[in-house]
């Protein structure tokens, strides 16, 4: 079997639609995998869509048809594969593994094949129609939007977010717009293509699906083979040969044959676990066919050992939603993830590394793959799988109604095949999901009256993807819809049933009222924020910068998103006068908003168990919900979920009418040890104590009942309860900060050299709340570490800076640099 990458050479042009003058009849050089809009850009012949108002400016794009054209030579050297036993023609194919999305394929002026599928592979017998010598290889894509609506008239109207009708057409949704993402309407060969010379048979596919025996592991591989027009009839078998490890088995295939099973044992196979709970220890996998002795085809993975399975059996309560893997119940700790980039093919596998690494590092222990996206790259899925980060993955529905007839219908089940044969050898992947906010868009968004009896989804969710899925991969559990409460009596978002997404605090609610809610997993919730500073600057330029400024505005894509800022500030901080202000106002309080959220549900544990914040990433710099922002710097948010997702958990949280410290311990060790509760005021005196010692059992949570002495202050604008261990701190602030009498902050500080930068010692005279260097301001690649720390008088805490540059370190100090609380604190009320 032999490839050919058709990677170079290939030239871009404008054919169609919306086109502009100064592009009719120009190709520029295109870039195979990529996109449109990034050869228009290389071409110098675009600006930016990312910056300032450039995305509306560039509309257009989506209303254009695109020709990629290459050539390429053929010499007909494939046809050395037909020397072997037999001696049939070669077969030769071209693979394209990525087409966004409405396509013809050519090769010298011939279709081959019409797509409409941006989320499957197609691949196209083309030995007939090559040429030896010089070939021509076209791909004509339709525009996006003009392909969608197109589609949306064929199919029918149905009701979907947003403005465009992304729910008749199988692409990205979030091209079409979203709440946090532009509308940049993308089209190209996104994805490798290449051709593919082989003879009699291959392998098109493996799902190498995992058990165990006692203590034995045991992968059954299932194998789908192709064969070439007329090898089904010869009399020879094929062998296939499965490796697990050091573990092999083969079997003999009788001509003909389109799939086979192949058992291998592996003794006293070791667990994988998810971070947190163990190793992760993976098998290198290895299947090849063999016709005599020669090799037909291969193929490789890695596997892990372990089960998994979600406990739904009603309880008192209501019913849990509990990820239970090998056994064991999981705190979910996790993130939801939306593609990492409007341009997918310019997301490397650093760029994956770089995020879950972040996600990590913030103590997550699960990545939620949202719907509205992609199925991810290998990439992905490998990192997840050695980092040991459980995967929940969307079927790719989202907050839409679909139609359930062909060819829509055709083109999911085909996607999802292969997605789910594809994703199958992961062990990360650890949870199946019909789609996001379909069946709650269905009940609560007036959806039944636009429908008028019209199919909407229902049979993907409830029919379709299960059997697929019992079908392909019975090893996972699937889940119809997120949120979702097992009961078609109950409403889909039920608080006290399965899976529930929180969006009543952001759009109506203040943050405390995440108090309100007893859960028993929550797969979304979240607060926006803006970018760090230096993403904001690079990505806005309007002078002077305010949070109404035209760019800033362009740059905000959440429905009354700065009033919702603003009004979440209110309760919490006084209004900020300088935009430098507004700016640290907002991320601070986003901080706050969801690490408030996360300590409540941990709190709550057994009863809640997960809490996955939306959301991990950005597609591109605005202000959104995300804790990294698009240049992969960690927003304020990012510091406070490493402390709020931390193993072990000191919080105080309201009890049966008082206060209670509680104590959370994600580890397979007891948390024993002491804790000295203080009440104070402002300036440190020490007014009430008590002293008490943890007994928290493993992967358990214990409560305090605090003493009046501690919980009912004597001054509440001037005092604070302080929960110190050796694990950590826990802080209750009697008032908000804007009804509260913090202190002027006077601070003493020092900042020195280190090999990998700078060194700031911050010493305390008074009270000081969330201390932070955003150190970015200075210079763009500075990090700071840690962030938002709370001292009381005397106290001292130490920030690493990491930077390459060599600005002056006073820089650092400077108040719009070195930000806390209480430069926000206005007069009390």
């Amino acid at each position: 079997m032999t490839r050919i990458d058709l990677d170079s050479a290939w030239t871009v042009r404008a054919v169609g639609g919306a086109v502009p003058e100064y592009l009719t009849g120009v190709a520029v050089p295109a870039a195979v995998p990529g996109s449109v809009h990034l050869d228009l850009l290389a071409a110098g012949v675009i600006p930016d869509p990312y910056l300032d108002e450039n995305e509306a400016a560039l509309a257009w794009i989506g209303r254009t048809d695109w020709h990629y054209e290459t050539t390429f030579d053929w010499d007909g050297a494939g046809a050395a594969a037909g020397t072997g036993s037999g001696a049939e023609p070669p077969v030769v194919d071209l693979v394209a593994l990525g087409l966004d999305t409405v396509a013809a394929v050519r090769l010298n002026g011939t279709v081959i094949g019409e797509t409409g599928n941006m989320h499957r592979s197609y691949r196209f017998p083309v030995a007939d129609l090559l040429r030896t010598g010089r070939n021509t290889l076209s791909v004509t894509f339709t525009g996006a939007l003009t392909a969608a609506e197109d589609a949306a008239r064929t199919l029918g109207e149905r009701p979907h977010v947003n403005r465009h009708p992304y729910n008749a057409i199988r692409k990205m949704a979030c091209d079409y717009g979203w709440d946090w993402g532009p509308e940049i309407l993308t089209a190209g060969i996104w994805r490798p293509l290449y051709l593919q010379t082989w003879r009699r048979a291959g392998i098109d596919g493996v799902r190498p699906l995992v058990e165990f025996d006692g203590t034995d592991g045991v992968v059954h591989a299932h194998v789908d083979l192709r064969w070439a027009a007329g090898a089904a009839g010869a009399a020879e078998p094929l062998r296939l040969e499965v490796s697990v490890g050091d573990a092999v088995t083969s079997a003999h295939l009788p001509a003909g044959r389109e799939s086979a099973i192949v058992e291998v044992r592996v003794p006293e196979a070791r667990r994988w676990w998810p971070r947190g709970y163990g190793d992760q220890p993976l098998y290198d996998v290895a299947v090849s066919l063999h016709d005599g002795g020669s090799v037909l085809d291969e193929w490789r993975g890695r596997i892990g050992f372990r089960t998994v399975a979600v406990d739904v059996t009603p309880d008192a309560e209501g019913t849990p939603f509990t990820v239970v893997v090998n056994d064991r119940p999981v705190f979910a700790k996790g993130f939801n993830w939306i593609p990492g980039d409007c341009f997918p093919s310019r997301v490397t596998r650093k760029v994956y590394a770089d995020r879950l690494e972040q996600a990590c590092e913030a103590n997550a222990n699960l990545i939620r793959v949202w719907g509205g996206g992609i199925y991810e790259s290998e990439d992905f899925y490998e990192l997840c799988d050695e980092l040991g980060l459980l995967v929940w993955q969307d079927f790719l529905f989202a907050c839409a109604a679909y139609p359930e007839e062909d060819p829509l219908l055709a083109e999911v089940v085909a996607e999802a095949r292969e997605a789910v044969t594809r994703l199958s050898p992961h062990p990360s992947l650890a949870l199946w999901n019909g789609g996001n906010e379909d069946v709650w868009g269905y009940h609560d968004w007036g959806w039944p009256e636009e429908l008028d009896g019209r199919s909407w989804g229902w049979r993907y969710y409830t029919e379709v993807l299960p059997q697929l899925l019992a079908e392909l991969d019975p090893t996972r559990p699937y889940v119809p819809n997120s949120p979702y409460s097992f009961d078609p009596e109950l409403h889909p978002n039920e608080t006290a049933h399965g899976i529930k997404h929180i969006w009543d605090v952001w759009n109506e609610l203040d943050y405390t009222e995440y108090r309100r809610h007893r859960p028993r997993f929550v797969a979304e919730f979240g607060f926006q924020g803006p970018p760090t500073w230096a993403t904001l600057v690079r990505a806005v330029h309007d002078e002077p910068l305010r949070p109404d400024s035209p760019a800033m505005a362009a740059h905000q894509k959440a429905e009354d998103g700065l009033g919702k800022l603003t009004r979440g500030l209110a309760a919490h901080v006084a209004a900020p006068q300088t935009f430098e202000d507004w700016h640290w106002a907002t991320s601070l309080n986003q901080a706050r908003a969801v690490a408030f959220g996360v300590e409540h549900l941990r709190s709550l544990a057994p009863l809640c168990m997960g809490a996955v914040v939306w959301q991990l990433n950005d597609v591109w710099p605005v202000v959104s919900w995300s804790a990294v922002d698009a240049d992969g710097r960690p927003k304020p948010l990012w510091h406070a979920l490493r402390r709020a997702f931390a193993d072990r958990l000191l919080t105080i949280q309201p009890r049966d009418g008082g206060l209670a410290l509680v104590a959370v311990n994600d580890c397979d060790e007891p948390w024993r040890g002491a804790v000295a509760v203080t009440r104070r005021t402002f300036d440190g005196s020490e007014l009430a104590r008590f002293d008490l010692e943890l007994e928290v059992p493993a992967r358990g949570v214990a409560t305090r009942a605090l003493p009046a002495r501690i919980a009912v202050p004597d001054a509440a604008d001037v005092e604070v309860i302080v929960a110190d261990a050796a694990e950590g701190r826990a802080l209750w602030q009697f008032r908000e900060d804007v009804a509260a009498r913090l202190p002027e902050p006077e601070l003493a500080c020092d900042v020195e050299r280190t090999p990998t930068g700078y060194r700031v010692t911050v010493t305390a005279e008074t009270y000081v709340r969330d201390l932070t260097v955003l150190a970015d301001k200075v210079t763009p690649d500075a990090r700071a570490d840690p962030a938002l720390i709370t001292l009381l008088p005397g106290e001292s805490t130490v920030f690493e800076i990491r930077t390459t540059a060599t600005p002056d370190p006073k820089a650092f100090l400077s108040p719009t640099v070195l930000r806390n609380a209480n430069q926000l604190r206005g007069q009390p009320r």
